[in-house]
């Protein structure tokens, strides 16, 4: 009869055993799926932050680039009006000048007159 409730003994002791294993087993299912849905979120959390950073720097570099192209455009333009200026200013010279060479060439013919006046009464007056 020993033999029997020591074999009994044995008998619940492994049964409580592999149910306590199973149990064991079942729980570490449980927090390995757990785990792998808590990496999953966070797998999707960070493809979503990385989604968020790329759009900002695509934002930055465009405003970026519209600011660059703006400073670009003013340069022109301000390229394009010293380039007028400078032209009008070449033109204001080229008209001083020439009003200059013609003052001259008056002033010449002038001079010219009177010398050759000068020159008839000094032969006017050497004849009489």
């Amino acid at each position: 009869m020993k033999k029997v409730i020591l074999s009994s003994i044995l008998m619940l002791a492994l049964a409580f055993s592999f149910t306590s294993c199973r149990d064991a087993s079942d729980k570490a299912k449980e927090a390995t799926e757990a785990a792998a849905e808590a990496a999953e979120e966070a797998g999707e959390a960070a493809e979503g932050a990385m989604e968020k950073a790329g759009e900002a720097i695509d934002n930055a570099a465009e405003a970026t680039e519209e600011a660059a192209e703006g400073a670009m455009d003013k340069a022109g333009e301000v390229m394009e009006d010293a380039k007028d200026a400078a032209g009008e200013a070449v033109d204001g010279v080229k008209d001083a000048a020439g009003e200059a060479v013609d003052k001259a060439k008056e002033t010449g013919e002038d001079v010219k007159k009177a010398a050759g006046d000068a020159a008839d009464k000094a032969k006017e007056a050497v004849k009489n």
